[in-house]
């Protein structure tokens, strides 16, 4: 069986910066997982005494906070702020920008679209940016179709989403609003490991993306590849393997989320190729 790896794949430039701000600061606590990786928040754990605080309530005893790659609401922000906790921003670049679209295009009265999870911590934070109360954050056109939007309407996307759903989002809204800005804030990192999974999942017969099941960019790969490729497997670790999976399979596709390190994929690699089928 061949194995191929994806053009595009694995760390984005926010997910390295966020790693090595968080080894240069031993012992801090990060507000939320820094990076959606179990295995990656393990090794930092354990190697770099980073801990992981669930929420803004646990950092009243702490010396220093790294704030996540998804970044956190203005609101917490401001609190660790007044607490004298030494603050080390760990934000995504490509998230701070749709943080301050909103809270620009909001002041100038625009209602707010966020095409994104509305759960997702990433989302949280950016619609916090908001100065006002019209901010809606949709999945799809049929969300939009019960909303009273106003006729000035900003848009940005969680970065992390599909470039076609989001381009239907912007084609709804300019059918329907007199005003439409449309800000695409799905980072490239996004564009391009997708675009490189849709190729590899169409030649493979069995395609394993690698990377934390509650991070939405791997999630986006798994359904890209499942379009294509029935036999997709989304796992965080060599011990999600299962054998049986690469009975009769001639090319196995490999690829892996923003979040997910080099020495993971490696031994999953490792792992597979001594699968004897």
């Amino acid at each position: 069986m061949q194995i191929k790896l994806a053009k595009n794949y694995g760390f984005c430039f926010g997910v390295k910066r966020a790693i090595k701000i968080a080894e240069n600061a031993p012992g801090a606590s990060t507000i939320g997982p820094l990076i959606h990786n179990n295995e990656e928040i393990l090794r930092l754990k354990n190697s770099f005494d980073v801990q992981t605080l669930s929420n803004i309530s646990e950092a009243e005893n702490i010396k220093k906070a790294i704030i996540r790659t998804h970044g956190i609401t203005k609101e917490d922000l401001q609190d660790l702020q007044k607490c004298g906790i030494e603050i080390v921003d760990a934000t995504c670049p490509f998230v701070t920008k749709p943080q301050k679209i909103c809270e620009q295009m909001s002041k100038e009265g625009y209602s707010i679209v966020i095409f994104g999870d509305k759960n997702h911590p990433e989302v949280r934070g950016v619609k916090s940016y908001c100065v006002h109360d019209n901010v809606y954050v949709v999945l799809s056109c049929d969300e939009l179709t019960k909303t009273d939007l106003g006729q000035k309407i900003a848009l940005v996307s969680q970065t992390t989403r599909k470039i076609d759903e989001f381009l239907k989002i912007v084609d709804f809204l300019a059918a329907n609003c007199k005003e439409v800005r449309v800000f695409n804030t799905i980072c490239n990192a996004t564009f391009e490991n997708q675009d490189a999974a849709r190729e590899l999942a169409k030649e493979a017969d069995i395609f394993i993306v690698i990377g934390g099941k509650n991070s939405s960019n791997t999630k986006q790969l798994y359904n890209i590849a499942k379009e294509f490729c029935k036999d997709s497997y989304l796992i965080e670790n060599e011990k999600e393997l299962d054998s049986l999976w690469f009975l009769d399979k001639k090319i196995c596709g490999i690829t892996a989320g923003a979040s997910t390190p080099d020495w993971i994929i490696k031994k999953i690699i490792e792992k597979i190729r001594e699968i004897k089928v």
